[in-house]
Formats: C-alpha cells, structure tokens, sequence
C-alpha cells in the first residue's frame, strides 16, 4: 500500500549506452474556429495520452516570464500569514492568484472522487462548500470490510422488544415507522471497524478504567478477608474454614484478573427496517458507553444511506469516532463506514477543505465537492484491494465525477498492463474524467515511480516538491533551502517502457484535516500523497471555469495545457525525469473553442515510434474519424543526438516514424532530449505530443580486480548525485564503501542500487546511511551482470541546512561474484545429489557454501468451488456487465500450532499488473471464528492445532477465467522451528550422500576455472512433522565469504548479498508396487474380506461394552463369548477383550474359580500368538518411512502388549489362587511364583509396560513394593536389547 511513502517500483533505462524513449502527451485538434476565443485560467494535473475534446486548449510557450515565477517561488519572507499559508500551499502553483482574479471559480460545480482510506465528514472544513452546499455528497466503503450481515429477520415482543444478533434483548423506539414488523438484525465487534491507533487508544482507556474498579473490588475483598480474621483469629471449624477459604480465593481470583485481562472489544448491535420509503438503520452502542443510560437502540437517530440525507453518527463520546451507514441487498447488508486511517481525510481536505473564518487554510477548491471511496481495507492494515478499486470506479462514474484522486500505489511488474488499468481507461476515455495520482516515494533513484501514478498512461502522475516557505512553515526548518526542489523520496522516472514516469510536480506535504478520533483538527504529512489532490484541487479550478464558461471538459486537452505551462524545477534537461513537466501553475493554460472534430488522446509510442490518435468513445466516424488530419512538424531538443523526421502527416490510423539516437559523442551519465511535435498551421498551440528520450552513458569498469572510485563528490542539502556502470559479467555482488569528510554536524546520506531486468520488477536495493560524525561505513548488495546499475546518492534535503560546510564524499565498488549453472537448486527427492558448477570470472574468490532448508509447502486443491453473480448495488461495472464471484473451499488441519501463510502464485503480490480483479480470503475454524484475512500480499497468521476452512475469494466478469480456476493450488507456508530446520551438506562426489565420503567445505576459486561440488538430499529422518507427500521444502544456498563485512559461516545464507533459492520435493513413501509387496496387505483385500473384519469389529465392540452386574447380563455375556470363540477361536484382540471383561467384574463370590477363568483366558490370548513370529519382528529394524511397515509396527506393538498382559494377569491369578489356598503367601514364594510367569514374557523378547499394569495384592504392601523392581531388572535388559 502506498500512501505518505509508496512503495518502490525501480525502473532505470538503460544501454551501454542505454536509450529509452516514448511517446508522452500529445494532444491533437482540428484548427481554431477563431485564433483567441479562449479565456486565460490556471490548472494543474497532466495526463500522460492527452487529446482535445469539443473544446480547445492550447498554452503560451514558455518564457522568461515562467523562470520569473520560479525565482518567485523561492524568494518569501515567514510572517503570520506566510506561516499559515505555507500549512496549506498554494502559492506554489499558483492557485491564490487565480482566486484572486476568479473568486467563482474555486471548484464549484466539480465533483472529486476520493480514492483512499475514507474522509471523515465530521472533520474540520469538509461540512459545506465555499456556496454553501454539501461538500460531501457520499461516503462509501468499497472494500466491504465494515459489511454486516442483517439477513436475520426477528418480531418483536408484547413488550416491544427484539432479540438482537449479539442475544441481547432491546426495546426499539415506538416512533419508528415499520408498517411490516420485521426487523432484520446483526452485529459485530467494534475493534473491527477501527485503525489500530484507535483500538490501541480505547483499550488503554478501558483497561485503566477496568483497573480502578477490581482496585476497588480487591480493596473490598481483602478488607472482608481482614475483617473475618480479626473476628474469628485462628480457624479451626472446617464450616469457617471453608468461609475463609472462599473470602482468600476471592482476593485471589481478583488479582488473577489483572494478569488474565484480554479486551475483544464491545459488541455493537444493529438493526434494520424499512419505514415504508425508506431504509432505516440504528445501532445499540451501550456496550461502548461508561454510562449505561447511554448508547441505547431506543435512543440512536436512525440513518439511512449517506448520498440520500447527508447524516453520520458518532459511537460514543470515549472513541469520538464518526461513521455512516448504507444499507444494501433489500436490508441483507449494512456497511459501516469509518475511515482505515487518517490519510483520506487529508488528502480530502487539501483538495477541497473550505474554512470561512481561516481562508488561508483553505484547500485548493474549496468550491469543489466529493465523494469518499474507501479503497484501503480495514481487515488489511489500510491495504487497497481489487474489489476496492473497481467498486471506486464504478462510484465515481455512477455519481458523474469530474476528477479521481487517488494517493495509493504499489510497485509494478509491467507499466499499462492489468485489469484495473483497462477500467481505469473505460473511465477517462468514455466518461472524461480527469484521474490524477501520486506517482511514489521511493527516490531519488531512477525509475521508482510507482502503479497506477506513475506507470499508468490514462493519469496523471505526481511528484513532490517542497518550498521554502513549506519548509520554514510546515516543516520548522530554521533556515530553508534558498530555492524550491523535489523532496529527496519523491520517485522518479522513466518507467520502464520509456515514458516520463512523472508528469507534473505539486506541492508534496501540508498540515490538512484529518478525523475526529484523532483527537485533533490537523495534522502534518507529507508525501507524493499529498502533493496528487494538491494538483487535483488545481485542476477543480480549471474545470470550475470551463464549466461556468460553457466550455466542454476534456481530460486529454487539459494535461495538454499543464504540461506546457508547468514552471521548470531544476536547470538540467535530465530534471524532467524528477519533476516532469515542472511545478504545475493553475493561472497559465488558455482555453479556447475549436471545431468539433473529436477527442483525440495522446499517442502511444512502441519503440519504434508509432502515433495514434485515440478517440473518445462516442466520437463520429464519419465527421470527426474520417475527415481528422493533422500536418505535424517534429522538432529535436538536440538533433545531432536524436534525429527524427522534419514533419509527417497524421490521420486517425496513426503514423509511424523513425528516431534515430546517437549517444557516441555523450559523456558517461544521464542525458535527457525531446522529440515533440507542433501543428504546422498553429506552432503557438505549443506542444502536441513528446517523445521522451532517456540515454544513460555508463562507466566501463577496467581495472583488475575489479574496482571502481567516486572521489570528490560534494553534497548540500537536497543534493543528488547519479553514477552509472557497467556491471562486469560474472558479477553477483558489489561490496561498496562510502568515506565522508568536511561537517561537523550529522549527515543523512540515501543510497539506492536499481538495475533493470525484462519482464521483472526493478530490482532495488536502499539504505538510508547516517554519519554523526566524518567517518567510513561499509556495505554489500546484489548486482546483476551484464547490465547497468544506477547508484543514487543523495544528501537528504533538510539534512544539514542552516551549514554552510559541504559534504565530501568518497565511494568506492569492488566487484565480486561467484556464477552457478542454476538460477534456482531444486532437488527432486530422490537420493541422488544435484551438482553444482561454479565459476568466478573476476577475480579470486572463496567458495564457501552454505544452505538450509526452512520452510514447508504443503499444496491444497479446493474441496468445493461456488459461482454466483453478485448483487447490482455495488458490482455493475459502468459498462453494465455484472461481476461474478468465485469462492473456493479449502480444508486445513494443523497437527500442531504454527505461524502459517496462504499463497497463491498466480495471483499473489500484484494488484496493477494482474488481469483478474480481486482476492481475499478469510480462515476459520469450524465455531466460524476468523483466525485471519488477507489479500494479494499475505502475511502469516499463528494457528493453534485443529481443523480449518480457508475460503478464497475471486472476482471477475469473464465467467470463463473463474471456470478456469476451480481447481486452483493453494499452498499454506511455515517456517519450521529451530530445531527443525535442515542444515545440507555438501560432497565432492557424486555417491558422496550414501557412502559419507568426500565431504566439501571449501576451495579458492581461480578466474576462469570451473569447479563443481554436489549437494545432498535432506536425511529422510531429519524431515519436519507434517511434510506430505507432495510438500515442498524451501531455503536458500550461499555460496561465497566476504571480505570486507565479517560474516558467519554456517548461518543463514540469506543474510549473505546474494543467495539463491533451494527447494526438495517431498518424495511419497514408497512407489506403489512396493507397498503391495511389503507388510501392508490390506490393500490387497477385496471387498467382502474387509466387510467381513467390519463385522468382526463391530461385534467384538458391541460385547465389550456389556456389563457384568446381575446374572442375567452375565448369563447373556456368556453366551455371547462362547458364540464369538467359535466364530473366531485364534483372533488375539478377541481373546484380549474377554480377559479384560472377565478383570472388570466386581462382587466375585467364588475368588478361585473366577481366578481360574481368568487362568484360562489368559491360556487363550498367550496360544493364540505366534511368539517366534513376534520376537523375530522385534529384532528388526523397520522403515519407518514406510506406510504398510507403520501399520505392522502398531499391531505388532499391540499384540506384543496383549501377550504382556495376559502372562501378567495369569501370574497375578496364580498367586492369588495359591494365597487364597495356604491362606497367606510369603513375600518370597509370591515373589518366586511371578519371576516364573515372567520369564516366558522374557524368552518371547517381549517387554512390558509397566506404568500401565496394577499389581492386585490384598495385604501385602511390601511384596507390591519389591515386586515392581524385580519385573524392571527381569525385562530391562532385553528392553534395551
């Protein structure tokens, strides 16, 4: 999730000398009904595929009159006014000054959706608009985290009252309106719908609260406890002892308390009905409250949907926390809104925040009105889903929105690819509207920007830039920079594809309103987050005036006029790349009609170059596609590097065109030119359409070994330097070290690495390096060979203000790497090892490998796959096309409590750059308590052991890609305990697993010479617990030492720069033919055998559970016994069990007979075993990898158990007979008799569990004692044999 800092998406173009170049902003139109119809206004935002609409809007080349703007901006003087106007910038671009000469044109009549965490429409400034009118029209959770269900219909009582979802019973109040008596219910845990902060806050109220009343109740306690004491003294009644105790347990338990304290948090209940117009919904809040007579049902406001009577709630006084409601599905579905983080609020409020009594804290369009799409998901820490954007989307078309501003963002595989992005075009190219977005904070590297800002070519991209004033105002700066820059973190282009990355820059922090529960009216942040609505309450103005002029809005002619209007940031061509265009300015774009020959957006450039006029929608074929032609004159910004066509004439199909780039004579570094295109008849309509041209020239890496030294490099606040080189081939890591020298005050030093590699993310190593004092530091990163790395260092920009000493700088890479014949280890769970080459083509280098296997993957088909078409109210797209859901059902169970995570690889971590869209899912346990939630970036949750139901949700209205993934794998990861973790080994021979010979630990690695070594299989026996057949064991392998960080070896190799990923497939037990020839033949058995057992069991089930009491039933068990011997004379457990019946009658009368049945059946059991057989198991070894062979170890066990007994229980009923004869045994002949029994057991090999066995001796206390010892000295030897 990317709001105040995106997340990084590294893109660096690059060629030995590298060139990249694509077509930017092109905004064709038909010639001028008039050469100055238009009207002078002033806007921000761009658009990086622009074209005019029915309306023309061209801009005034740029002029020293706009360098004079930019000396402006940096030239202020800090008073009260200053101060507070720097808290909400608009000065910056401008936008005062077109106020001052359009008061009416402050935003009216537009409406701006909010793409974000939610706006509070409690907070300060966002209640009404500069005329007076709502200024939020409608709050909706698109996420449908805050979604209850109300399905549940209940009546209520005589009394007037319902029964809640919670259980709770509730009066409801007599004066509303319900003509049909139902009322539908839920609820749901409050802590839910709250940010974490929030939650964290009410519990610390709630706790302390708590703690000052069992204060009281422990005071209370212990002072009866006293009272009794000094009454009574000592106690020896065991009545009052057992008062006392209950007085001690008291305290006790009330102490205990404290220590046992968990708050889940107050339920909430809720209630819906329809008061015969309309939807109502009230909630009962006395949960939350301290006083009871407050938050009752009776007592709430009822609510109905937001866009219809523009009322909210507050819960209650302790969370101060507004919320709205919207009722869905005919009363099924309530959604309570509250926002997932104060970001929305602020970024609603820079835009549009209207404060009649402090206009200098104004927003931008303080005319303008909104509508809050909440994208960022509750469940997920504010994390936007794809359900969230699409149902954004459809909001913002469904409420005729004329701007989108959205300060979210995420790294990117592939630039303008994904099913959001071709939404994203369907909205601005059908329904025109402007989308504005923050393109990322992840500088000051290359090629940062993030999705959908900066990659996205229907929107506008934004960076951050910082004034003085800001900087002296908003940040409390003591002494700001002299001139304007971009904040150090803003991200930067190209993207990969060649395109601008950033279009426009705005001012990127602000003090703004955020909400209530905050505690406070504003707050500052800063980030391309905020500078997006600052040039999105920019364009507000521009569209306010077109409207009120009676000009058609188009998104393409309006990025048109922004970037040729924007004021530049920076001297150097290569700046654009930080700052786009410039620092957008609201008062410079023209406006002007044309004739109406079509919307035609910017052209797409694919490398070689191809324009294409792109038509709105609904434009006519044949008067505005047919007769569209367009005679373009190209200009170079430097034509002896770029060359391109004097001039082409373009019609609707387009026109391809040949740039040709010469980098021979640049100097090593980052160079920046322009092809741009001007229409012949009308060059003072500015630029139509630019080509970007990226060439970065890097530094060729000589020396041996290889090295390469920056020296001298000086930095002021602010100050980025940019190297570029050539990474040797063979090169897998760089260790650099960075010498400061010349300041006596901290430095705070960005250092980012980005390399560029086709169809993959940007790979982009940071750190963020601070020197209290000169000093060196050292550290290694990974590199790829073969391509050019971007070293961005940079000085951050209020690092050192208020110094006059420049920071020097000394850098140095030493290049290393060792190259294996595998980008991935897989070993393929046999026995055999895998070999491994090795090479180091640079220098010398120690082979040191190091690998470990720590996690498990355990694969899961879906046991069920449901396909249903989800409700219109929220999931109709703007097309009309209805999205359907796919839910997939997936049974877990946990052996043993663990730290588990859900990965799906086809879907996971993407949310731009994938065509399906959306995922969720939700873990529960079979009482349907939700263990865990998570989207495209899931994280671990911990499981206690049992049984759980993941359901994963899928969303689409393609019905032939959900079909598609009904069978869809799902993995579940943990990392395996400490203990567990495997620890490979490596050889130098190939049989060097099985025989244990030939170990390899390590060697010196010439240049140039190949070595090989293999690495072996995990030992079987050293597998985790719950590794199934099918399981994946992941790791990673290290192969090299460094040699200027210390490291440890035989640690973690993921610590190491580089490290590769192993992976072992768990292999099945045995193959299939071996388990029939083994020792499980039960797979043999057909069908009427294992029938027939099915049978024998439940028989010998039924008769073991008949009791003994009378005769009768002992007369019926009798006849049961006899009939099963001769139904099944030589089955052991039978046998077992009519001893162990024959044990558990109680009232014997007869002593000796009944000691003489027990002799006999005790006889059965021990002749119904094959005691050879027995003993000749026991002296084997058997697999216990082998499925048939566990089976036989069991009812081996079992039977070698039984045999134990039944000599056990014989010997226990000979002695007994023998006393009972002589009328008293001797401890020694008792003693003698049982060594006799015994040593059978002992010549059978077997041995005895004696915890499990009772010694049944009347009188005879002493013999019971000695007697346990000897049987231990009879059987332990041979337990130990």
């Amino acid at each position: 999730m990317s709001y105040i800092l995106n997340p990084p998406l590294n893109k660096t173009p690059e060629f030995h000398s590298t060139i990249s170049f694509a077509l930017h902003s092109v905004s064709l139109s038909p010639p001028f009904l008039s050469p100055h119809l238009g009207r002078r206004l002033r806007r921000l935002a761009r658009l990086r595929k622009s074209t005019s609409s029915s309306i023309r809007v061209w801009a005034m080349p740029q002029s020293q009159g706009l360098e004079d703007e930019a000396a402006k901006v940096g030239r202020f003087k800090l008073n009260e006014s200053t101060f507070l106007a720097s808290l909400m910038p608009k000065k910056e671009i401008a936008a005062d000054k077109f106020l001052d000469a359009n008061p009416h044109y402050d935003g009216r009549g537009v409406i701006i959706a909010i793409f974000d965490s939610g706006v509070d429409p409690a907070a300060s400034g966002l209640q009404v608009t500069s005329d007076g009118k709502p200024k939020v029209l409608d709050v909706i959770d698109c996420t449908g985290s805050g979604d209850i269900d109300t399905s549940t219909v209940v009546t209520a009582d005589a009394d007037g009252r319902i029964r809640g979802a919670s259980g709770a019973s509730m009066p409801v109040n007599s004066s509303w309106r319900n003509p049909s008596g139902e009322w539908h219910v839920g609820c749901k845990l409050v802590y839910e719908l709250f940010t974490d902060t929030l939650t964290s806050r009410l519990k610390k109220e709630r706790k302390k609260k708590w703690d000052e009343k069992n204060q009281e109740a422990i005071a209370v306690a212990i002072k009866h406890l006293d009272e009794f004491d000094q009454k009574h003294g000592k106690v020896e009644d065991s009545k009052l002892k057992k008062v006392r105790d209950d007085l001690q347990n008291r305290v006790d338990f009330l102490k205990k308390q404290a220590d046992n304290y968990d708050d889940m948090g107050p339920i909430i209940d809720v209630v819906v009905w329809h008061d015969g117009e309309l939807w109502r919904v009230a909630l009962d809040t006395q949960s939350l409250e301290t006083n009871s007579e407050c938050g009752k049902l009776a007592d709430f406001v009822p609510l109905t949907n937001f866009r219809i009577e523009h009322k909210y709630g507050v819960f209650s006084k302790l969370d101060a926390c507004t919320f709205v409601a919207n009722i869905y599905n005919e009363g099924n579905i309530v959604s309570i809104v509250t926002d997932s983080s104060p970001h929305g609020t602020h970024v609603a409020g820079i835009a549009t925040a209207f404060h009649p009594k402090e206009p200098l804290l104004n927003g931008v369009a303080p005319g303008a009105q909104i509508i809050s799409c909440k994208i960022g998901d509750s469940r997920l820490g504010s994390m936007e889903t794809g359900t969230g954007l699409t149902r954004a989307l459809i909001a913002a078309v469904e409420h005729k929105c004329d701007l989108i501003n959205m300060s979210y963002g995420e790294p990117t595989l592939l630039p303008d690819y994904g099913r959001f992005v071709d939404l994203v075009n369907d909205v601005v190219n059908k329904h025109r509207l402007v989308y504005v977005s923050s393109a990322g904070n992840s500088g000051p590297a290359l090629s940062t920007v993030g999705a959908p800002g900066g990659t996205t070519s229907s929107i506008i991209g934004v960076g951050a830039y910082v004034s003085p004033a800001m900087a002296a105002g908003a940040h409390c700066v003591v002494e700001p920079p002299s001139e304007g820059l971009e904040y150090t973190w803003s991200s930067r282009g190209p993207t990969t594809d060649g395109d601008l990355g950033v279009c426009i820059s705005a001012p990127g922090g602000a003090v703004a309103p955020v909400p209530t529960w905050t505690l406070q009216k504003r707050m500052l942040m800063n980030g391309t987050s905020m500078a997006s609505p600052s040039a999105c309450g920019g364009v507000a103005l521009l569209i306010s005036a077109m409207k009120a002029e009676g000009i058609p809005v188009s998104p393409y002619s309006i990025r048109k006029a922004l970037e040729n209007t924007s004021v530049p940031i920076g001297d150097l061509p290569e700046e654009k790349l930080t700052t786009g265009a410039g620092l957008m300015q609201v008062n410079k774009p023209y406006i002007s009609r044309y004739l109406p020959k079509g919307d035609q957006q910017l052209p797409t450039i694919c490398r070689g170059v191809q324009v294409e006029p792109k038509f709105h929608d609904d434009a006519s074929k044949l008067e505005q596609l047919v007769p569209f032609e367009e005679c373009i004159e190209l200009f170079s910004s430097e034509k002896s590097i770029v060359k391109a066509p004097e001039y082409l004439l373009l019609t609707h199909n387009g026109r391809s065109f040949n740039i040709v780039v010469d980098p021979t004579n640049l100097s090593d570094g980052l160079h920046y030119f322009e092809v741009c295109g001007r229409d012949c008849k009308a060059p003072w309509r500015g630029r139509l359409f630019t080509i970007p041209v990226t060439i970065t020239k890097a530094t060729v890496v000589r020396s041996q070994p290889p090295v390469v030294s920056f020296s001298g490099m000086q930095f002021s606040p602010g100050q980025i330097e940019r190297k570029y080189i050539e990474v040797p081939h063979g090169t897998t890591w760089v260790e650099a070290t960075m010498q400061t020298s010349g300041f006596d005050t901290a430095r705070r030093f960005f250092v980012d690495a980005v390399q560029l590699s086709p169809l993959q993310r940007p790979s982009k190593w940071e750190k963020v390096v601070t020197f209290s004092s000169p000093a060196a530091k050292c550290f290694a990163f990974p590199v790829e060979g073969g391509r050019t790395l971007e070293l961005a260092i940079a000085q951050f920009w209020s690092s050192g203000i208020g110094s006059n000493e420049i920071t020097k700088v000394d850098f140095e890479l030493a290049f290393h790497g060792i190259c294996i014949n595998k980008e991935e280890v897989v070993l393929d769970g046999s026995e055999a090892p895998t070999r491994i080459d090795a090479q180091a083509l640079l220098s010398s280098e120690k082979l040191a490998p190091v690998a470990i296997l720590n996690k498990v993957r355990v694969p899961y088909r879906p046991i069920e796959a449901k396909l249903s078409t989800l409700a219109s109210d929220r999931d109709k797209l703007p097309s009309g096309i209805q999205t359907l859901a796919l839910i997939l059902t997936y049974k877990i169970k946990m052996e043993n409590g663990a730290a588990i995570k859900p990965l799906v690889p086809l879907l996971n971590n993407r949310i731009y750059d994938t065509k399906f869209e959306s995922q969720f899912y939700v873990i529960s346990d079979s009482n349907k308590r939700v263990y865990a939630m998570g989207d495209a970036y899931p994280s671990s949750t911990k499981l206690p052991k049992g049984e759980y139901t993941l359901q994963l949700y899928l969303r689409h209205d393609n019905v032939q890609y959900l079909e598609k993934m009904k069978q869809l794998v799902l993995f579940i990861e943990r990392n395996l305990e400490e203990k567990e973790v495997i620890r490979l080994s490596f050889f130098s021979q190939p049989d060097g697993p099985l025989t244990g010979n030939g170990s390899f630990d390590s060697l010196d690695l010439v240049p140039g010479a190949k070595e090989a070594f293999y690495i072996g299989p995990p030992s079987k026996d050293k597998l985790p617990k719950d590794c199934p057949e099918g399981s994946v064991l992941l790791g990673a392998i290290s192969l090299g030492k460094l040699s200027s960080v210390v490291m440890e070896r035989g640690k973690d190799p993921q610590k190491f720069p580089v490290s590769y990923q192993i992976s072992y497939l768990v292999p099945p037990n045995k193959p299939d033919d071996e388990k029939v020839k083994g020792s499980s033949p039960t797979c043999t058995k057909s069908v009427s055998e294992r029938l027939d057992e099915e049978v024998r069991d439940a028989k010998i089930k039924v008769f073991a559970s008949l009791k003994q009491s009378t005769d009768e039933e002992r007369s019926e068990w009798k006849k049961l016994c006899m009939s099963l011997k001769a139904e099944y004379p030589k089955y052991t457990p039978l046998l077992s069990k009519i001893l162990e019946s024959l044990l558990s009658r109680s009232n014997i009368e007869d002593k000796i007979h009944h000691n003489e049945e027990v002799i006999d059946a005790a006889n059965e059991v021990v002749n119904s075993i094959d005691k050879d057989e027995l003993a000749k198991y026991f002296a084997l070894k058997s697999d216990p990898e082998d499925e048939g062979a566990e089976k036989l170890k069991k009812k081996m066990e079992m039977t070698r158990d039984q045999l134990v007994v039944a000599l056990y229980q014989k010997g226990m009923a000979l002695a007994e007979i023998e006393s009972l004869k002589v009328g008293r045994l001797t401890c020694e002949n008792l003693i003698m008799n049982m060594f006799n029994v015994i040593c059978i057991a002992h010549k059978t090999n077997t041995a005895c569990k004696l915890s499990s066995l009772t010694i049944n001796l009347e009188g005879c206390q002493s013999t019971k004692t000695s007697l346990i010892p000897l049987l231990q000295l009879v059987l332990e030897p041979q337990m130990t044999k």
